[in-house]
């Protein structure tokens, strides 16, 4: 069974899932802020310290800096270019933007103990060094990052709200099993496949939105969302619109425009237009001969 089993699989250490870990971990982070307390105020993002977060790769300050913005908009704030325009302050910082290594081997992991422990008796060949014997090892590596906000006025300087700590963690797994792999899976990753291959893969993973609390229904930060007038225009599934409007010159969906023009215009001539329907030559002819004949003429008036 081992004999059938067994297989061998390489993987190269890229960096693209380092920044897939920091961007994934600040996308979790920033997406649990809600910033919906503030809608509707002029607002001006303070970045002074979140400069200092620079990191070697892509993922750094700007990257952070441009994800919350992205989330204050989303939530109905104005957004003003400098500080003197703006009612509310917001103040934001980074705790923490990094990642780690860690790696899992079940069986004998490769090392050189022997040979260097050979080397030092004189006279004595070479001893080879020791391949990895593993039935199955993991290389698992973690982002985490770390984004506090608070707001206060520009003016009386008191303090209007404040988000918390909101902490993340993002994972890369690579697992290989009897020689055969990577088996690649994680939160940065939709699905788990067999070395990225299209062919086998299983596991999907569903991104959600916070819980509503506010009027202003929220926005899911990794998701496309349109906005009209800086009210968000949400689809559900039934292709029904939630939380906003539609869209200037938009029609509603699964609604024929004639047909409820035709009917607005019978309920109006139900509610105030019933004696002037029965005047018109139109209801004349539509009703049967006796019914006219039966209904009651109007008197005469007499003028004194």
């Amino acid at each position: 069974m081992v004999c059938l089993f067994s297989g061998c699989g390489t993987t190269q250490e890229r960096q693209a899932t380092e920044q897939l870990l920091l961007s994934d971990a600040v996308d979790r982070s920033v997406s649990t802020i809600d910033f919906r307390p503030l809608s509707g105020e002029k607002v001006y993002l303070d970045t002074s310290y979140l400069r200092s977060a620079k990191v070697a790769t892509i993922v750094n300050a700007d990257y952070v800096t441009s994800a919350l913005r992205q989330q204050v908009m989303a939530a109905g704030c104005y957004m003003q270019d400098a500080a003197t325009d703006a009612d509310i302050i917001i103040e934001a910082r980074i705790g923490t933007l990094g990642y780690d290594d860690h790696r899992v081997t079940l069986g004998v992991p490769e090392n050189n103990a022997i040979n260097s422990t050979v080397s030092l008796l004189p006279s004595t060949p070479s001893v080879p060094q020791i391949p990895e014997i593993a039935i199955a090892r993991r290389d698992a590596r973690e982002g985490a990052a770390k984004v506090a906000a608070f707001a206060y006025d520009r003016k009386t300087r008191e303090a209007v709200w404040q988000s918390g700590i909101s902490q993340s963690r993002s994972t890369a797994r690579d697992t290989w099993v009897l020689g055969v792999g990577p088996f690649q899976g994680g939160s940065i990753r939709e699905e788990t496949r067999l070395a990225g291959s299209k062919l086998i893969h299983f596991g999907r993973r569903s991104t959600g939105s916070p819980p509503t609390q506010f009027s202003r229904p929220p926005v899911d930060y990794t998701a496309e969302t349109r906005f009209d007038h800086g009210w968000p225009v949400l689809g559900g599934d039934n292709g029904s619109m939630i939380g906003g409007g539609l869209l200037p010159g938009e029609p509603l969906p699964g609604v024929d425009i004639s047909s409820e023009m035709i009917a607005s215009d019978a309920a109006g001539g139900e509610e105030g237009g019933a004696d002037k329907d029965a005047d018109t030559p139109e209801s004349k002819e539509s009703k049967p001969a006796a019914e006219i004949a039966a209904e009651p003429k109007p008197k005469d008036k007499k003028v004194r």
